[in-house]
């Protein structure tokens, strides 16, 4: 698939679809919730924004990834948790309020922290004639392509809750829809890469989403949250917004390279059963705390 004009319309339009339906489901409350509990969301965003990219980093090289493979798994640590952490967090009995949270604010945080953590993963994975650093104006771009649709679905839900509440519905499936017909994207454009790396590219994605989803919930544990603020953070940490990770990798204006969404694509795939798994484990084995509402 090489028609880069049709990935240059597509792209942007699909995601951007996407980030409304985030900012649909947003109001200026969820950002405030961040000065009355501080600390859950704190230590959210230290192991998303810290943490992942450092585990990340080090499967990279433990695997042994090809230079734009490495860049693309960390292209994908960097992205925030996709807004399917909140239904998954709301099925395992986890702090949804939390996850609307967390989403919201990392997705603003990312756009000044993915251009850093790709730059410096180009700087050290790539050869110097390989490396296409993200300048500013594309810096630019991203900001306009992550947060301009979520702040009209900001706007939306605040002049008009009632129609913002219809759409949320509908708005998701498309936007599952068009995570789908992304991930196909990604793997068709770059098929040869995907077929000789699926299965190392697909230890390091499992890898990194175990250890992403471990992480999401012991640190929280440790640090003395709740049951159910783990469970959140344990899921926005784990589910990746697997599609920005693809759109920019794929962008003919940004990265514009198939073989970096490899990683992203397969992750897309793995963590819906792994983050299934995780909410069946945490019930399983702490259903009566959580019945308790502790």
């Amino acid at each position: 698939m090489t028609a880069d004009p049709l990935l240059t319309l597509f792209l942007p339009i699909a995601l951007g679809i996407i980030m409304l339906g985030l900012g649909l489901s947003l109001t200026l409350a969820d950002f405030a919730r961040v000065a009355k509990f501080p600390k859950p969301v704190l230590i959210g965003l230290g192991c998303q924004l810290v943490l992942l990219p450092i585990v990340c980093f080090f499967l990279a090289k433990a695997f042994g990834l090809a230079p734009a493979l490495a860049v693309g798994l960390m292209l994908l640590a960097a992205s925030p948790g996709g807004t399917t952490a909140n239904l998954y967090s709301h099925l395992a009995h986890g702090d949804v309020a939390l996850n609307i949270t967390l989403t919201a604010v990392n997705s603003v945080v990312a756009v000044l922290t993915m251009p850093l953590i790709v730059n410096l993963s180009l700087a050290y994975f790539m050869e110097g004639d390989q490396a296409l650093p993200l300048q500013f104006t594309k810096v630019v771009q991203v900001f306009i392509i992550v947060l301009g649709p979520v702040a009209i679905g900001l706007w939306i839900r605040s002049r008009f809750p009632g129609f913002a509440l219809r759409m949320e519905k509908p708005v998701k499936i498309v936007s599952a829809l068009f995570l789908l017909v992304i991930i196909i994207l990604a793997v068709v454009k770059d098929w040869q890469t995907f077929v000789d790396y699926a299965p190392l590219v697909g230890g390091a994605a499992l890898a990194f989403n175990l250890i992403s989803l471990a992480v999401g919930y012991w640190v929280p544990r440790l640090c003395k949250l709740s049951l159910r603020q783990s469970i959140a953070i344990g899921m926005e940490i784990g589910i990746h917004n697997g599609t920005l990770a693809i759109a920019l990798a794929l962008s003919p204006m940004l990265l514009n390279n198939a073989t970096m969404s490899i990683p992203a694509a397969i992750y897309s795939i793995i963590m819906f059963f792994t983050a299934a798994a995780f909410g069946w484990w945490v019930n399983f084995a702490h259903g009566q705390e959580l019945r308790r509402g502790e």
